[in-house]
């Protein structure tokens, strides 16, 4: 079959911890001979590990791109970590992808990871295939690993040998009405090359098609077939339209400042173009575009559709930024959120700044840490996802900045709902020059459906563009509720209220929402959520008692524990907040036989008397006077 030998393609290799996919983007380099030798994870050699933490342990932290052609096709990989601490970083690595490669192993199967991975690629609507891993390890189980997939997606996934044309016709004849006839009328002789390869890639784009394909990374089985599927699916890409891309990844270089890792879906970029980033509203210009190979780069000069580089000059531009326009990207589907907290201390006072500086570099790498600042209490308080998160934090801040800091036990971050339907009223008209007058109807959703905002006021009462200011403002009023906390599932209504055509500031409504979302919020009252992990846990017979007890007293919930290849399994949630060191007593649990993997399973409500308030950082909208005072620039926080 022929390949689109001018259109690029963006990958994803993704994976759980341990499946093998920095081994599997390592072979397919050395296949490719994007490099002269094959690393490995095991030695610290792996090109696509580059911090040096990475090397040590042996695992993937930040997404790392890299750049192979295979037979006239330049194919742009994006290796990801397969950590649940992690998963951030695949999130925002997943909007670049044209496609997903899935790695599981032959012997694990499909596990949490997985499960999470696929959820986040199907409600973006990325297609994907499977690479079933390590086929050469004793216990290794194609067919069964095949029903998993099957049962994960709902579609059973086709292994694919594109050198078996017959098999190939018949296959891909399924997906297309016209192209089963002529199967059932002419047989598989009667499809030509380029006839298999549109059929190919319109059933895979149209994702009816889940292909599979075996082999054993390690020994570098099954990589070249993946190549040669993976040219066959490049596609056409919009170098005429608009520039259009996301940022998937940014670091920072020491002599030329943040390097903002790009793909770009439509348009062309060169150097010393100006670019609007769309999600901070600012232009910005590029002073330099280079490829990356490996941990080398070269000067490239420009960016076609299809193509990933690392441009310079984007100094205000942060990971997950759209740069140019946004209907090109695909909407963020979000994988994990930092459900821990810790406070960062550095060994002398007169650090404070230079610590504050290094985590805010490190913050527009990962925009979920989500740095704070508690004025008050002079603590400096950073989010993250879990405790392998808060090593590589330490370790950062002492290797790259040189600022020794002790960094807390970790605290868990806690959300708020609304407990029934309030109103939320608030007349900002005083001191004049004001007028911003608002009845907000409040009441709670559904655990995990997030914040929705609609409005019934008419235009006549309410100006178009200060709702919009309302709409804009939603996220900074539900950024702390009664409780202290962050607040979710929630609806909030615009029912009533006015502007005047006088007194009416353009800014009025955008401080005066606060105020009257947290009117409503007190009137509602608010229940804590926690945050849940989901677990599966494999463990020997023997172990059972013992672990069911750990689990029940945790407040953990799980289903029946059944056989799976031996081992006893058992699936279930877990409150974080009781089981952060659960992972480390897994082993004397079950004498060094169990396995644990987790994955972030949303917010549940607190049972009584668990939980706990936290004061409100800066002025509350419920002390009024001071509130209107701070907002207008005459009291500091």
């Amino acid at each position: 079959m022929a390949v689109n030998e001018a259109c690029p393609l963006t990958i994803g290799i993704l994976a759980h911890v341990d499946g093998g996919k920095t081994t599997l983007t390592e072979q397919m380099l050395f296949k490719a001979g994007a490099v002269r030798s094959l690393g490995r994870v095991d030695d610290g050699s792996a090109h696509t590990d580059f911090m040096d933490f990475e090397r040590r342990r042996g695992i993937s932290v930040r997404a790392a791109s890299a750049l192979l052609e295979w037979r006239g096709v330049k194919i742009y990989i994006i290796d990801t970590p397969g950590h649940s601490d992690f998963s951030a970083e695949v999130q925002r690595a997943v909007r670049a992808m044209d496609l997903a490669v899935i790695v599981v192993s032959a012997v694990e199967g499909v596990q949490s990871q997985t499960e999470l991975i696929w959820r986040s690629i199907d409600k973006m609507g990325i297609p994907a295939l499977f690479f079933i891993n390590k086929t050469d390890r004793v216990g290794a189980d194609v067919r069964s690993v095949m029903a998993e997939i099957g049962e994960l997606t709902g579609t059973a996934p086709r292994l694919i040998d594109l050198e078996d044309k017959e098999s190939l016709a018949e296959t891909l004849a399924e997906y297309d009405d016209a192209a089963l006839e002529k199967y059932f009328d002419e047989g598989a002789g009667a499809f030509g090359d380029d006839e298999l390869d549109t059929l190919l890639r319109d059933s895979f784009y149209a994702r009816k098609l889940i292909p599979a394909l075996c082999g054993a990374a390690l020994k570098g089985e099954g990589v070249e077939p993946l190549l040669e599927l993976l040219a066959r699916l490049s596609k056409a890409q919009d170098a005429a339209g608009p520039l259009s891309g996301v940022v998937f990844k940014v670091e920072h270089n020491p002599s030329l400042g943040r390097v903002a890792h790009l793909r770009l879906f439509s348009g062309t970029l060169k150097n010393r173009d100006s670019v609007r980033n769309v999600t901070m509203g600012r232009e910005e210009k590029v002073t330099q575009i280079r490829e990356v190979l490996g941990s080398k780069e070269k000067d490239k000069g420009s960016l076609c559709a299809g193509e990933v580089g690392a441009v310079y000059g984007l100094t205000g531009t942060v990971s997950g930024d759209i740069i140019g326009d946004p209907s090109y990207v695909p909407p963020v589907a979000e994988i994990a959120a930092p459900v821990l907290r810790v406070k960062v201390t550095p060994a002398e006072p007169s650090q404070y700044p230079a610590l504050v500086a290094a985590l805010s570099e490190l913050s527009a790498e990962d925009p979920l840490l989500d740095v704070i600042w508690e004025k008050e209490s002079r603590e400096l308080l950073v989010r993250v996802t879990g405790l392998l998160q808060i090593e590589i934090l330490q370790t950062l801040l002492a290797e790259r900045f040189g600022l020794e800091a002790a960094l807390g036990e970790p605290m868990v971050v806690y959300k708020e709902r609304p407990l029934k339907r309030a109103h939320g009223y608030v007349e900002y008209t005083m001191p004049k020059p004001c007028w911003a007058v608002m009845d907000f109807e409040i009441e709670p959703l559904p655990l995990g459906t997030g914040v929705v905002f609609e409005s019934t006021v008419a235009n006549d009462k309410i100006y178009t563009r200060y709702q919009a200011q309302v709409r804009q403002t939603i996220p900074e009023a539900l950024r702390q509720g009664p409780k202290g906390w962050e607040v979710t599932d929630v609806r909030i209504r615009l029912v009533g209220g006015e502007h005047h055509t006088v007194h009416t500031h353009p800014l009025d409504f955008m401080l005066a929402t606060p105020m009257g979302i947290m009117d409503g919020l007190v009137a509602s009252g608010t229940e804590l959520l926690e945050p849940m992990q989901k677990f599966r846990l494999t463990f020997p017979e023997e172990a059972s008692g013992r672990l069911i007890g750990e689990i029940v007293a945790m407040r953990g919930t799980f289903d029946s524990p059944v056989v799976r290849k031996g081992c006893f399994m058992m699936e279930g949630l877990l409150p974080v907040a009781s089981s952060m060191d659960f992972p480390l007593r897994v082993a004397s649990l079950t004498g060094g036989r169990g396995t644990l993997s987790t994955t972030a399973a949303g917010y549940a409500p607190c049972p009584p008397g668990e939980g706990f308030e936290v004061p409100y950082r800066g002025v509350s909208p419920l002390d009024r006077a001071k509130y209107i005072l701070y907002k207008r620039g005459a009291l500091g926080a």
